[in-house]
């Protein structure tokens, strides 16, 4: 009998605890080179209630383990998704997670209100990467206080389960993430990119014309691990694991850690196959292993 690879969070039921992260894959889109059905979930590219234009070029950046990038969230906006992308999402069997950002808790709560109408969305992922543009451009996700209020407005407009998505560039991740569930977020989504830069010598100037940019791949994996372990400590809520996950060794690494679903993001970017590949190679393993389920390894780490 082949090892049983299904998760549930919050409801959902998902055939395989691996989905796209946030703005790494196209959808709609790849569904014209792959079955998009033997993903465990599919997450859209975070969208604004307006239409947003992103950064000026260059928004991307290699680097070594990894890349930069300040592409800006662009994104046509919320009633453009509603009538053209959502309209072929919907024929795809796994749950779909629709990624909202915003710069004003005003802005999450009106997108969520329009979402809301909408048939075939399973749950909502709060970006709270974003600049508060009512807090001087700092990150939503940097204070517990502006996290607690962006997630309570979405409560308040929907009857979907909300994950909300964390960023690392913060003292302590428990504490927003402590914040984030007591205003009644469903689940979690650990974690966003690391501030970061680059700078070409020669022109003495920075790569991205945005300075600074979000590091994203195997590079930041020890400390995506590290947050998803200790803030699976300190809530009760499922958590889905996400940064430079790359194989089926580093899928059972989240799971051990705590997570209960994972997210790739940029290993779509070097091979757009990875997802069939990493799900194939997991059932592989667990076969192997004589695992009968993978649930069997979520938060089963040993540490004495």
């Amino acid at each position: 009998m082949k090892p049983d690879l299904g998760v549930e969070i919050c409801g959902l039921k998902l055939k395989n605890p691996v989905m796209p992260s946030s703005g790494s894959f196209g959808l709609p889109g790849y569904e014209e080179y792959m079955d998009l059905n033997g993903l465990g979930a599919l997450v859209v590219k975070s969208i604004t209630l307006h239409p947003r234009a992103g950064n000026p070029p260059p928004r991307i950046a290699e680097t070594t383990a990894g890349m930069l990038n300040a592409v800006g969230i662009q994104n046509p906006g919320v009633k453009w998704f509603i009538k053209n992308d959502l309209q072929r999402l919907r024929r795809f069997t796994p749950p779909l997670i629709v990624s909202i950002a915003g710069t004003t808790v005003e802005e999450f709560a009106q997108a969520t209100e329009l979402l809301e109408k909408e048939e075939g969305i399973a749950a909502y992922e709060i970006n709270v990467s974003c600049p508060n543009i009512e807090a001087g451009g700092r990150a939503f996700g940097m204070s517990a206080a502006a996290t607690q209020a962006v997630v309570a407005a979405v409560k308040e407009r929907t009857r979907r389960p909300i994950f909300t998505k964390l960023t690392p560039n913060v003292t302590d991740i428990v504490e927003i993430a402590q914040a984030a569930v007591e205003a009644g977020s469903d689940g979690l989504t650990l974690i966003n990119t690391l501030l970061g830069m680059a700078i070409d010598v020669k022109l003495r100037r920075p790569v991205l014309a945005n300075v600074f940019g979000g590091l994203s791949g195997p590079a930041i994996k020890p400390v995506a691990l590290r947050c998803v372990y200790q803030v699976a400590q300190a809530v009760k809520v499922p958590i889905i694991g996400t940064g430079g996950i790359s194989s089926a060794t580093d899928v059972l690494e989240f799971l051990l850690a705590g997570a209960s679903a994972v997210q790739v993001g940029t290993a779509n970017i070097v091979d757009p196959y990875i997802m069939p590949k990493i799900i194939a190679d997991l059932e592989k393993y667990l076969e192997e292993n004589n695992a009968a389920s993978v649930r069997e390894y979520i938060g089963a780490l040993k540490t004495h």
